[in-house]
């Protein structure tokens, strides 16, 4: 193997290729195209003059050298954003980008008057924003600040509950006009797939045997289809009551309810633009949690 060193940009886009198990997850994780990874990845193989990977019809697998390389890598990744933290962990300087990871939800319901009124408060810091329902890590500093849905946070990252997202069942208008039934069971229901588990589990204790005759792996998705009359569903009250096309049919017990944080890493807690933005998101947040008021039910 050569021993000239490689570019980290390489290196990443190695890591994120053996993560992903394929060029097109990869690219979609460091958000550049297809062509670039594949690239990097060629050459980062001619120039330690080793075969990394084992390119398959099922995706691309880690030869015994792609192994080992993997480990090293691990580790320099791990010292990298170690010494990255620590050094943003001393920036006292209310400028520069803050990244920010929220599921879709949050993101588009919950995020965006709040970052107008921060970008006027403090127009020097920019703000990126990651939108999925993956989990980025903040030890690698793939983020800044996490906005995340759960009871039990990651002891690794520090942070502060800004509240509590409730949940209750809506539907459409038209829908609930044409079927007024009580039971909940005799309902067509949009759900959420395995990936929402914090929700999928209590209702399946709640409605035992009913299942959903449309899945999405997004809330977003589910209100939009919950607006088109398709059904009832389960949606957070913060986000589903802003909707005039949309009314509560019933309410849900606690099970449904799940804390809302606002996390980081303990390097990055006292760096200056970091804290500004955690000290204004949450009682911005913590207060469009609180708007869950008591709907109209069936």
């Amino acid at each position: 193997m050569n021993a000239q060193l490689a570019n980290w940009d390489d290196l990443r886009v190695f890591l994120a290729v053996a993560r992903a198990g394929s060029l097109s997850g990869a690219a979609r994780a460091l958000g550049v195209n297809h062509s670039t990874v594949f690239r990097r990845i060629a050459g980062l193989e001619d120039m330690l003059d080793v075969r990394l990977f084992e390119r398959l019809p099922t995706g691309y697998a880690l030869t015994p050298a792609g192994e080992e390389t993997l480990g090293i890598v691990e580790r320099i990744e791990e010292n990298v954003a170690t010494l990255d933290r620590t050094v943003t962990g001393q920036d006292l300087r209310l400028s520069g980008t803050v990244r920010i990871t929220a599921t879709d939800m949050l993101a588009l319901w919950l995020l965006p008057d709040h970052l107008a009124k921060f970008r006027a408060a403090y127009p020097r810091i920019e703000v990126g924003i990651a939108v999925g329902n993956q989990t980025l890590d903040l030890s690698r500093r793939e983020t800044d600040i996490a906005l995340r849905i759960g009871n039990t946070p990651p002891e690794t990252l520090v942070g502060r509950r800004v509240g509590q997202l409730k949940f209750a069942v809506y539907g459409a208008p038209d829908y609930c006009a044409a079927y007024p039934d009580p039971d909940l069971a005799a309902h067509s229901w949009i759900g959420l797939d395995g990936g929402h588990a914090a929700l999928t589990r209590p209702f399946a204790q709640l409605l035992p045997g009913v299942r959903p005759a449309i899945r999405s792996n997004s809330v977003a998705c589910t209100v939009q289809l919950a607006k088109a009359g398709l059904g009832l569903a389960v949606l957070p009250c913060a986000i589903a009551e802003q909707k005039s096309d949309l009314i509560r049919v019933a309410e849900l017990p606690d099970a449904f309810a799940l804390d809302v944080w606002l996390l980081t890493h303990e390097d990055l807690r006292h760096t200056a633009r970091i804290r500004v933005v955690l000290d204004f998101l949450t009682p911005a947040l913590a207060e469009s949690l609180k708007k869950c008021t008591k709907g109209p039910e069936i």
